[in-house]
């Protein structure tokens, strides 16, 4: 950040101290106190015989990004076609756009990072240090932000900013990008809307969020109740209560398990519970709530459908020695409906690979499924792939529509 805008920066941070305003509250009081410092100094340059300042619009914004919004990442995180964007080093700076990785033009300082990161935590209401070299923290526009400092890292913050889009929000937009057939999305509907329960499968970046808020669009007037460890399904339902958990205080006290949110999440009267992600012991709980008639919706990963339930066998033994596959076998063949396998293709697409149902019965010590939908090889209507200009841009489809998802 040059001398200019470190002086400006001060000048604004003392005016808006001093009248009270708060860039995150009341944006145009605040767009309108720099206007007045911009101009003051450059009017005050003038009269010293100095360069006033060229651009005066484009140094207001600099100075708004960089009180109230995300400073020189501003540009890119306002950007609706970025997923994801992470920082290894200040001047290894990453983003996803339509699943294709891209290395951002730009270069800070580790001060400049700490800074940004320290403002998003506060928005978050979390907080990252030597005894807590981890933060998993939502953003106010619903992004996960992911923090991991030295000496857990070699040298520099390692930060990760995963934006959850506003598009392809339902199965029916999946079927307009070539996602799913709209066959599986018929047997999707109607699963969900018998109130069956579903596993959703696949690697990182798959999808599995995405396809977890559509399916659970498809729910009508049912009461959600959503677990999360930190807020990242972007559900609007008519009767919800989204909940996530805590990390321990300096103290160590004070976290709250998403075993915990569970256990409270079935007290709320649920017509479908629905766990963001099942990746340690929570499966317990999950295999429990299964098999009391309560409808559950999770994503899980892994390589295939059949993986996915072999995982969710497996899991609830890491919370204790008292737990027998004899008893988790069953109860996932008799709690589980259907497995939905998501996968993310070389061109960075992604689209529903399988659809399975649990038939009920437990054969060879796994729970038996039969492929009730398959993608094909090659799917009518799927995406086309076109070369992406030299200066970024997005993928489009054989309509010409941004592919976000």
């Amino acid at each position: 950040m040059d001398s200019l805008h470190a002086d400006l920066i001060e000048r604004v941070r003392r005016r808006l101290r001093e009248d009270g305003i708060d860039p995150a509250r009341d944006a145009v009081a605040a767009q309108h106190a720099v206007a007045v410092e911009v101009r003051r100094y450059s009017d005050l340059a003038l009269a010293r015989g100095a360069a006033p300042i060229d651009d005066e619009p484009g140094v207001v914004r600099s100075l708004l990004a960089a009180m109230s919004g995300w400073g020189p990442l501003d540009p890119y995180l306002r950007d609706p076609r970025v997923e994801e964007l992470w920082i290894n080093a200040p001047d290894r700076i990453f983003l996803a756009r339509a699943g294709v990785t891209e290395r951002v033009p730009l270069e800070l300082t580790d001060e400049e990072v700490r800074d940004l990161v320290e403002r998003m935590l506060h928005a978050a209401g979390r907080r990252v240090d030597l005894s807590q070299p981890f933060v998993d923290a939502s953003l106010p526009d619903g992004s996960r932000l992911h923090v991991a400092i030295p000496d857990v890292t070699r040298r520099h913050w390692a930060v990760n900013i995963r934006r959850f889009l506003s598009g392809h929000r339902t199965l029916d937009e999946l079927v307009d990008i070539g996602s799913i057939e709209a066959e599986g999305a018929d047997l999707l509907h109607a699963a969900m809307r018998a109130g069956e329960s579903v596993l959703v499968s696949g690697a990182t970046h798959a999808g599995k969020t995405t396809l977890l808020a559509a399916l659970l669009g498809e729910c009508g007037t049912a009461r959600i109740v959503t677990v999360e460890e930190t807020f990242e399904l972007g559900v609007d339902a008519p009767d919800l209560v989204a909940l996530q958990g805590r990390q321990p205080s300096l103290e160590g006290t004070g976290e709250i398990t998403l075993r915990r949110l569970v256990k409270e999440a079935l007290r709320m009267r649920p017509d479908r519970l629905v766990i963001g992600e099942v990746r340690d012991a929570e499966a317990l709980d999950l295999v429990l709530a299964l098999n009391t008639g309560v409808p559950c919706a999770a994503t899980i990963h892994a390589n295939s459908a059949s993986e996915a339930l072999a995982k969710l066998a497996m899991l609830p033994l890491l919370a204790g020695r008292n737990i027998d596959r004899d008893f988790l076998l069953p109860a996932i063949a008799g709690g589980v409906d259907l497995v939905v396998h998501c996968e993310r293709r070389p061109d960075g697409s992604r689209r529903i690979r399988e659809i399975a149902r649990v038939t009920g019965e437990v054969t060879d010590d796994a729970v038996a499924t039969e492929s009730v939908y398959r993608a094909p090889e090659s799917a009518p209507g799927a995406p086309i792939r076109l070369p992406r200009p030299a200066q970024g841009g997005s993928w489009l489809d054989a309509d010409t529509r941004v592919v976000s998802w």
